[in-house]
């Protein structure tokens, strides 16, 4: 550089360096501010305080449905099938006709007998005469003793060819009744096992078909050893026993579902407890009887059966799908102070169609946790909204009764 001489000024590609230069740390002090971080908001989540309500505490069995009679319907007299009187599986009322056999030679079978017996009743008449003729003139010392002794003999011949005739005029009616089958109770028919001009009876009684009495039925169901000792110990809080249940004639409620049905839509009683334990199973059987008018129930069906053994006056119930589970037990969702989420163990116990019974671990005033539940982690701070538990249902029941005659609700 020449003395003397200005330095030389940056060119313009220089001064542009310089102010980014002098820019950055502005620059960088506005990115700062623009990401600075902020909390997301609580997640919100449905909850709802339990519904309380009496709820009545049932123990549950699987049973089997049976008949209350089941008769074979057989050919008791030979001959040849002359009539089916009914179509197969139908409903009929006591005394109707069902089959007939033919009857034609069961009929001159009354008729012989019946005029066997008219012709023995005359000559009993005619022996009853001469008896009293006799009888009078051996008084009259007329006639010899041996005459009366004869004339004696003679009516009772005659009385007992009558009592004879009489016996096999009965039997021969008895076959001819037998001729035609009836139906001994009101009930349902099976289909026929045999058709219409086959011999029937050759060989013995011939099977024809079978009637089953289903209205009432019964349900048939066993309880464990533990249950009756449970029974056993309800029934001396009031002074009574197993004896005297059958004796008095206490009734048991019951409700009976189908194996596929949630709801226990048939009501009966039990009327008739076993007077021994079965030895193979360590099980005591109990029956009960249902109204089936309009047979919706059949025999021989698995069915759920429950019986009434206590109640909660005043029962906590959360929604079902709020209790979920996990390898210490079960739990459920509470939100507690300061909006925190807490998992709370509970012990669950019957389910009130959408609702389930809240045994122990949770108290009335518990805000639980009944929607968006995969949000609500322990520990975590949610906003809660207010929500309403399940409609508890409202079907009609059979009143929970006593163990004792009458009717009232029973205590475990």
């Amino acid at each position: 550089m020449a003395r003397g001489h200005l330095p030389s000024l940056p060119s313009a590609r220089g001064w542009s360096v310089i102010a980014g230069l002098l820019c950055a740390p502005l620059v960088l002090s506005g990115c700062k501010e623009q990401n600075k971080y902020a909390a997301p908001p609580p997640t919100k989540v449905t909850v709802a305080t339990p519904t309380r309500s009496p709820v009545t505490l049932y123990a549950e069995f699987t049973g089997n449905t049976a008949p209350v009679a089941s008769v074979d319907l057989e050919a008791r007299v030979q001959g040849f099938l002359e009539s089916i009187d009914y179509r197969d599986g139908e409903a009929v009322k006591k005394g109707r006709v069902l089959f007939k056999i033919e009857p034609a030679q069961y009929q001159a079978q009354v008729d012989l007998q019946q005029a066997q017996l008219d012709g023995a009743k005359a000559k009993q008449v005619n022996a009853q005469r001469e008896y009293d003729r006799q009888a009078t003139l051996g008084q009259k010392e007329v006639a010899t003793q041996r005459n009366v002794d004869d004339a004696q003999t003679n009516l009772a011949s005659a009385n007992a060819q009558v009592a004879a005739s009489e016996a096999s005029l009965k039997l021969a009616k008895t076959s001819l009744a037998y001729a035609t089958v009836t139906a001994p109770f009101d009930g349902v028919v099976t289909r026929r096992l045999a058709n219409i001009g086959a011999l029937v009876g050759s060989s013995g009684p011939t099977k024809l078909a079978t009637i089953l009495q289903v209205d009432p039925l019964y349900v048939y169901f066993n309880i464990t050893e533990q249950q009756q000792i449970n029974l056993r110990d309800a029934l001396a809080k009031q002074g009574k026993t197993l004896k005297t249940m059958r004796e008095d004639g206490m009734e048991m409620p019951i409700e009976v579902a189908l194996s596929a049905d949630t709801a226990f839509q048939y009501a009966g009683k039990v009327d008739y407890i076993a007077p021994q334990v079965e030895t193979a199973t360590g099980t005591l059987q109990l029956r009960g009887v249902l109204e089936n008018k309009n047979v919706a129930l059949v025999p021989g069906l698995f069915v759920r059966v429950r019986v009434p053994v206590g109640k909660l006056d005043d029962a906590l119930l959360v929604d079902d799908t709020a209790v979920m589970s996990n390898q210490t037990g079960s739990y459920v969702m509470v939100v507690g102070n300061n909006n925190v989420v807490e998992q709370r163990q509970v012990t669950p116990g019957a389910l009130q169609g959408q609702l389930r019974v809240i045994t122990k671990g949770l108290s009335a005033d518990d805000k639980v946790v009944i929607g968006a539940i995969q949000r609500a982690v322990a520990g975590n701070t949610v906003a809660p909204v207010s929500g309403a538990m399940a409609a508890a249902p409202t079907g009609p029941k059979p009143a929970p009764a006593s163990l004792t005659p009458g009717t009232g609700a029973s205590k475990p």
